[in-house]
């Protein structure tokens, strides 16, 4: 022990969380119904978003893990998050644009050298969960069949899937509506392609604001709750963060809580002002979980 760094006991806990297998944090809060609430920000807002209520951050892998740069980039990242007062369980945002997983140009072995290096990053820092949204990555590009596509997506995810199942991390299908790609739009999409690649690290996210500008139902998240690992929520309109505009999540939440979902809720919206908006805004997804 480092006589001039005393392990405090608040220290030692976090450490202890960093290095917890990922699977046994889905067990504690197995029957627990969206008692773990977070933000989609960076870990520099983490003093605010604790004091507003938070209860983790959702970082971004290109971001937080930056697996495009050296080892000697990520440490100080580790260093503030064993400082910080909110944990990172899940990061989003998992591959950039020109890592193409669909397409004449696409570069499986590129995304899966990007991947082994930001897996083991994630256990390190207490990841257990990678938002596989990237639009761009996926993009169809014209001309390209769709169903060489699928293939194409099904090959690349269970793989990597694989290789995520070395580090404890759990990757999450998120669809995406039409206005930012072209493939994997519903959760019905989502569901048949994770259901197609049968791996246990390969599962569906909700993304709520996304369900809304599908017209998709409730009832989808009650039809495809079997593979749901993790949802995100904002509002209709501008993306905007709970209670800004006032919309109803409950009819969405009380599918979830229909179904038992036990995972985690991140709010990921667009912010004016995060000190003064992020207190309120839980406030009133809570009252609305509440409710539900």
């Amino acid at each position: 022990m480092d006589p001039h760094h005393p392990v405090t006991r608040r220290r030692f806990l976090r450490d202890a969380a960093l290095s917890v297998p990922a699977f046994s944090t889905l067990r504690r809060r197995e029957g627990a119904f969206l008692t773990d609430v977070g933000i989609c920000a960076r870990l520099a807002n983490a003093a605010v978003l604790a004091a507003g209520g938070c209860g983790y951050i959702e970082e971004g892998v290109q971001a937080f893990l930056i697996p495009g740069e050296p080892e000697e980039k990520f440490a100080p990242n580790l260093d503030a998050l064993r400082a910080a007062p909110l944990r990172v369980p899940v990061c989003n945002g998992f591959l950039p644009g020109g890592l193409k997983a669909v397409g004449p140009e696409a570069r499986h072995q590129d995304i899966l050298a990007f991947a082994g290096i930001a897996f083991p990053r994630a256990a390190r820092a207490g990841v257990r969960t990678i938002v596989w949204g990237s639009g761009e990555s996926r993009k169809i590009p014209d001309g390209w069949a769709k169903a060489k596509a699928e293939e194409q997506f099904r090959e690349i995810a269970g793989r990597t899937a694989a290789l995520a199942a070395n580090s404890g991390v759990v990757l999450v299908l998120e669809p995406l509506h039409r206005g930012e790609t072209n493939f994997i739009n519903s959760l019905r999409e989502g569901a048949a392609l994770v259901e197609a690649v049968g791996h246990p690290n390969f599962r569906l996210l909700a993304d709520i604001y996304h369900l809304l500008r599908e017209g998709e139902r409730p009832d989808e998240i009650e039809a495809q709750g079997r593979w749901l690992r993790h949802c995100h929520i904002a509002e209709y309109e501008k993306r905007t963060p709970p209670g800004t505009a006032g919309d109803d999540f409950r009819p969405f939440l009380r599918a979830l809580r229909k179904i038992g979902y036990g995972g985690r809720l991140s709010i990921e919206g667009r912010w004016d002002d995060l000190p003064r908006q992020v207190g309120p805004a839980l406030a009133a997804l809570k009252r609305q979980i509440a409710e539900a």
